[in-house]
């Protein structure tokens, strides 16, 4: 390129791209990013057309099935996407949803008044990220067809057949030049989607199918998701691991200010607070007006009764809003027409009308309650009175911890071995089970960027742990101070302040044994609940340590699976031997350098929270009292612990 041309920056230069042509270049701004994360996210974009048909009271059974190609099919029984000339466009009104960004009947109150979805880009985006898609409508007596290959129209629609039945059908296949990565559905993700939207949808039948894949018995993997009860049940089901405390779910459903507003809660004896929030049945993990609104009803409401029943008569110190929601499992659902959403991803609530509509649905909930469950009411307030001496204990400890992180680097652990690198975007530190894997791990890192951390035997299991126990676990201290984390302000406890993070890549390692899993998912169970910002800015990682070396003459292969072994063994022929590393610490600093820590050639798991709700329900599962569920998870998807009683 001459240098004349190079810097002829005029009108010629500015691309005027079409929408679906900019979709096709910019994809991470319509459904997030291309990897996983956005591969699934195809797949809710059309099932929330489904889903606001239900809404409008059009359709009660959708169907997603997964198919021998991964390609995705989703249909639904209600009236089917118009089909007749759009008079703007000049073409049918299928094609115009389909094709075009921003189409669609969402934008006409009269059609939808509530419709889901996080960014409303719709089906057209996924069309525009598919290689090939096929949408069948039933409408009108007869079946309409039309396909589009990467967004564009393959023949105008036409019409294929009668029908007596209405609803659409969509069929895409990802496109592999966007999704690089993977194009490979995970079923268990798609199934905790459809599992939570029948719960925020009662009335609905969902089913996923697997194609796939078959059970035992031949049949194709398949599951029917349906709820009488909604929130209610979806309560019960994230808490069916933890013990309550409260005789029933105390719930209510209805209309305030004009915002439809849907609540359930339950108190438990845990010592965690679940609060899962959606907004057009999108999970707002970043809270917004309609948990602030929860909140202060709550807090008011319970307060209230506390005082009016001279339960806190003898209580001498301050109880908090935090103190009333220990140990509470709750969803609050509300639809709002005209959504306004902040936040670093979207996700917060910004309707200022919600809060006050929450907060009035919640106080007269609650207060119905309290007045006709005496029991409950005071179990409730006991609860609370605990949680408020807990917290007093829980603050002298975060404040030693605090102290200790301020200080400077005489402040930082004994047992830490830092590096020289100061820049936190350059480091990383790993959290290596025992000293001795940890001295192999001093010896083969690269002392300018990786720091080294060994962590004694099992961390506190923080599930069943108050907040002060916590805070005064040595292990747990010394990874908060090597860190440089601090926790808690006065207006929230667990806030984290991140600013003076030491190192923007932590990575668990443990030994490749049923042990250092457990041990792992201590950490990482420790992290969820004390630290979930780590691991939602993406700065938790796993390491994965090779199970096998196999070895012939001087030949050298490592293994990370059985299938890996035996394919290795197979290349090297008779006579390979084959060592089951059992630990960190039975290799060498080289070997443990070369599989496990050099960035060339380490693979580390990045570790992610697709879906907060079911992280919580399976933390709780897994790390709590209740045993046969946790067995039943380990039996399902453990691919080589040994099960024991």
């Amino acid at each position: 390129m001459s240098e004349e041309k190079k810097h002829n920056y005029s009108a010629d230069s500015i691309q005027a791209l079409e929408g679906m042509e900019h979709v096709r270049m910019r994809p991470s701004m319509y459904i997030g990013d291309v990897g996983v994360r956005g591969l699934h996210h195809l797949v809710y974009e059309v099932v929330d057309n489904s889903i606001d048909e239900a809404l409008a009271g059009h359709c009660s059974e959708i169907s997603v099935d997964i198919n021998e190609d991964n390609s995705i099919t989703v249909r639904d029984d209600g009236r089917g996407i118009p089909v007749g000339i759009h008079k703007k466009e000049g073409v049918s009104a299928l094609e115009v949803v389909m094709t075009k960004i921003g189409a669609g009947g969402k934008f006409d109150k009269d059609s939808y008044k509530v419709s889901g979805g996080l960014h409303g880009v719709g089906v057209s985006c996924v069309n525009a990220l598919s290689d090939h898609l096929k949408a069948t409508v039933y409408r009108d007596g007869k079946i309409w067809q039309q396909e589009y290959e990467r967004g564009k129209t393959s023949y105008p629609v036409k019409t294929i057949g009668d029908t007596d039945r209405t609803g659409t059908e969509v069929t895409f296949l990802p496109d592999t030049s966007i999704f690089q990565q993977t194009t490979e559905y995970n079923y268990d993700t798609l199934a905790t989607r459809m599992r939570e939207l029948a719960y925020l949808n009662k009335g609905i039948t969902i089913t996923l199918t697997d194609k796939r894949h078959k059970d035992d018995e031949g049949n194709v993997i398949a599951e029917t998701f349906h709820s009488t009860e909604g929130l209610s049940e979806f309560v019960k089901y994230l808490d069916s691991t933890r013990e309550q405390l409260t005789a029933n779910v105390i719930s209510m459903e209805g209309e305030k200010n004009g915002t439809p507003v849907e609540v359930a809660l339950v108190y438990n004896t845990s010592y965690s607070e679940n609060l899962h929030s959606y907004v057009n049945n999108i999970n707002t993990h970043e809270g917004g007006t309609h948990l602030s609104g929860f909140r202060r009803g709550l807090t008011h409401t319970l307060k209230k009764y506390a005082d009016e029943s001279g339960l806190l008569k003898n209580v001498k110190f301050e109880i908090s809003g935090d103190d009333f929601r220990e140990g509470l499992t709750a969803i609050v659902s509300v639809k709002v027409a005209e959504p306004q959403f902040e936040g670093q991803t979207k996700t917060k609530l910004g309707n200022r009308e919600v809060t006050s509509a929450v907060s009035q649905a919640v106080s007269e909930m609650l207060t119905d309650y309290l007045e006709e469950n005496p029991n409950d009411a005071k179990s409730i307030v006991q609860k609370v009175i605990l949680a408020a001496q807990a917290r007093h204990a829980a603050r002298k400890a975060r404040e030693m911890v605090q102290r200790k992180t301020v200080m400077s680097i005489g402040g930082l652990p004994g047992k830490l071995s830092d590096c020289s690198e100061t820049d936190p975007a350059e480091c990383e530190i790993f959290l290596v089970e025992g000293d001795s894997a940890g001295g192999t791990a001093k010896q083969g890192r690269d002392r300018n960027f990786q720091a080294i951390l060994p962590l004694r035997g099992k961390i506190l299991n923080v599930e069943k742990a108050m907040q002060h126990k916590v805070f005064e676990n040595e292990e747990i201290k010394n990874m908060f101070t090597a860190l440089g984390i601090t926790i808690g302000t006065e207006e929230d406890p667990r806030a984290l302040n991140l600013s003076k993070l030491r190192y923007h890549k932590v990575v668990i390692m443990c030994d490749a044994d049923v042990d250092g899993s457990h041990i792992a998912t201590l950490i990482l169970t420790f992290f969820f609940r004390y630290m979930r910002e780590m691991v939602e800015q993406g700065y938790v990682y796993i390491a994965t340590p090779p199970l096998y070396l196999v070895k012939k003459g001087q030949k050298r292969e490592y293994a990370w699976d059985d299938n890996q072994r035996d394919l290795i063994v197979q290349k090297m022929g008779g006579g390979a031997t084959i060592q089951r590393y059992k630990g960190l610490g039975e290799m060498n600093a080289e070997q443990l350098w070369d599989t496990t820590m050099n960035p060339e050639f380490r693979t580390l798991r990045q570790v992610t929270i697709d879906n907060l709700t079911e992280a919580d329900r399976v933390f709780s599962m897994l790390m709590g009292d209740d045993v046969p569920p946790r067995r039943e998870f380990i039996e399902k998807n453990a691919k080589y612990a040994n099960i024991d009683a």
